[in-house]
């Protein structure tokens, strides 16, 4: 990998020829670049769906692939056809490890140097008028792959969680209406959120399922189960797990009070696997004390070798987009208990191998979860790692996704 490390401002890194490397692929006849806050070392669903698309991009020698991102620094970095920018950006309070991203002309600057076909934005604040800026006149198309379903984030039940949060969600949703009316596509990865944005009125949407690395998230990992979990400190018997950021919207709260239940009624050891600004929050909830707490894990073969050695996945989000998680661990032969709303309930659904409860109800969790650890989990995870198989290898998702790149920018 080619890494340019520099103490300048972006613009002057950018216009300083000896130092950044000549255009990426200038003989490739699609370049996309991506725009996105979402790319912190302990980020997950976003930053895993650009580093695949960089792996597709580098086996296709037509295409070209360019991330800019907010960094401590500005710096640029190579991979066989992919190229990042980090543009030096401040840290968000209480959002570690995210930083914003508003350098307009040093973005334009890259725009400049590169010259995608299309631009695809990943962050709805700050991120798409800033890049709306840097493109102007250049006659790019713009897409916004709507990651975080921030009104659901407001408020899971509007006009029944006070008159605040109320407020906040109608606004959240004029403002997604407003950054979908300056975009060509709003694309989405779950009938889920395409049913949330066509009932506001926003009719530029395009459904995008995403995928799930085969090789690394498998069952046969799960030979190693007994050796994997005396790696993590793990007992030997029945565990459930959970990988993600540890942040309120996940509701993890929810998970940690069902718990003690579950464990009660089938000796079900829980782990969590990650960090996030409410860990010490959540570390203080009854019941707690019985969880086992794991630090995020940067290296995926690693992750992959803990979701095989599970029984049981959990998915506790309720405005999750996707599921990327939940996913790896279906194609990794563990089934997985999703809460009824977000995008993880439809892929328990499809594959058949889980179940689901009600959302913010700890007794409905830890009642599924207790019949889950009653059936043939063997079984349920075959059928998940089939429907992976069968629905969402990464070659066929970005097939797809390239597709529809072409089709909006012509």
């Amino acid at each position: 990998m080619r890494q340019l490390r520099h103490g300048l401002s972006a613009r002057r890194l950018l216009r300083l020829s000896a130092s950044v490397p000549p255009p990426l692929r200038p003989d490739a006849t699609f370049g996309v670049l991506d725009v996105t806050k979402y790319y912190g070392d302990t980020t997950g669903g976003v930053r895993t769906y650009l580093d695949e698309k960089s792996a597709y991009v580098a086996a296709h020698p037509a295409l070209r692939h360019v991330v800019v991102v907010p960094g401590a620094q500005t710096s640029v970095s190579d991979t066989p056809g992919s190229r990042t920018y980090r543009l030096a950006g401040p840290p968000i309070p209480t959002q570690h490890p995210y930083r914003l991203l508003h350098s307009a002309a040093g973005l334009r600057d890259i725009l400049l140097r590169e010259r995608p076909d299309l631009i695809e934005i990943g962050s709805p604040f700050l991120v798409p008028w800033v890049t709306r800026r840097a493109a102007r006149g250049l006659g790019v198309p713009l897409v916004w792959f709507y990651h975080g379903n921030v009104p659901r984030l407001i408020s899971q039940r509007p006009g029944h969680d006070g008159l605040a949060r109320s407020i906040g969600h109608r606004a959240a949703w004029g403002y997604v209406r407003a950054v979908s009316r300056r975009v060509r596509a709003t694309l989405v990865a779950s009938d889920f959120v395409a049913a949330d944005l066509e009932r506001e009125g926003i009719t530029n949407v395009a459904r995008v399922p995403l995928g799930v690395d085969l090789d690394r998230f498998n069952p046969a990992r799960g030979a190693d189960r007994t050796r994997v979990r005396r790696r993590h400190g793990l007992p030997d018997g029945p565990l459930a797990i959970y990988c993600g950021r540890f942040a309120r919207e996940k509701h993890l709260d929810v998970l940690i009070r069902a718990w003690p239940a579950v464990e009660h009624a089938t000796g079900a050891v829980l782990a969590l696997v990650g960090d996030g600004p409410s860990a010490a929050w959540l570390r203080r909830i009854p019941g707690a004390d019985r969880v086992r707490w794991l630090p995020f894990e940067r290296d995926r073969d690693r992750l992959a070798d803990l979701l095989a050695a599970a029984d049981l996945y959990v998915a506790p989000g309720p405005a999750e987009t996707f599921g990327l998680a939940a996913l790896e661990a279906l194609a990794s032969g563990t089934p997985v208990l999703s809460v009824d709303s977000g995008g993880v309930p439809e892929l328990v659904r499809r594959s058949g191998a889980g179940d689901i409860y009600a959302v913010g109800d700890p007794g409905s969790l830890a009642e599924r979860a207790v019949a889950l650890f009653g059936r043939d989990l063997l079984q349920l995870g075959s059928e998940g790692r089939r429907y992976a198989e069968r629905e969402h290898a990464w070659g066929r998702v970005f097939d797809r996704i390239f597709a529809l790149y072409r089709s909006l920018a012509r």
